[in-house]
């Protein structure tokens, strides 16, 4: 059995669709399991927080990590760095050491089609393409992402790491705005004028991550 196009068949019912850059999520993850010796995050992995994956940005890769890996953002073993680089790290919670998987964006380029390339612009950059641009994409880029299973591993540059102890999530209490009365995490309650406000309520800026990576936005929800 073909474990990578398994998982990646997997991938695309989370993801949506199959693009070059998830599959590299799925096969740089399983290339980092295999070298530590692990299968996937188990049960005991996901309630623990034992195996964390650090991800370095935020684009279809993203996707295929966590897949392959287990470790989500949901089930806090994932950690989101925003420094814009095609980069996955896997390390063990009990000493914190692993490895750190950075992909040469350059070298991933030359295995596209220059059609594929061509359609990206138009469907993805410009967002000007018409309905047959957009299925011709995506069935090249889905040709192109099982293909990208098979690729060489010397698109990827893989290196030792010891990262700083990271805390397992905490649990906090909840309070309720004293404005629209919906229940927030304790420590995002925003405290004005001797009342408890959530930031929506209090219109204070707040971190998002967005397509362009994590951004400080003004209160994001209009009234309707």
């Amino acid at each position: 059995m073909n474990y990578k196009k398994e998982w990646l068949d997997y991938a695309k019912k989370f993801h949506g669709h199959i693009c070059p850059y998830v599959a590299l999520g799925v096969k740089a993850s399983l290339l980092l399991l295999s070298k530590l010796n692990i299968k996937r995050a188990s049960t005991e992995d996901t309630i623990n927080e034992n195996l964390l994956a650090i991800v370095e940005c935020n684009n279809c890769f993203l996707d295929g990590v966590q897949i392959a890996t287990g470790c989500t953002i949901g089930n806090n073993s994932l950690i989101y760095l925003d420094t814009g680089k095609n980069s996955l790290s896997i390390v063990r919670r009990s000493n914190f050491e692993g490895l750190r998987l950075y992909m040469d964006s350059d070298k991933v380029k030359s295995y596209f089609p220059k059609r594929g390339i061509e359609l990206f612009d138009r469907v993805v950059k410009q967002r000007n393409a018409n309905q047959e641009e957009i299925k011709e994409m995506s069935a090249l880029w889905e040709e192109t992402g099982y293909k990208m299973l098979e690729i060489d591993n010397s698109i990827f540059d893989i290196k030792p790491i010891k990262i700083k102890p990271i805390e397992r999530a905490p649990i906090f209490d909840s309070l309720k705005c004293d404005n629209c009365s919906e229940l927030v995490m304790s420590t995002k309650i925003i405290e004005q004028n001797g009342k408890h406000y959530c930031a929506t309520c209090a219109n204070i800026s707040m971190p998002a991550l967005i397509g362009r990576g994590i951004q400080t936005i003004q209160s994001l929800f209009l009234e309707v």
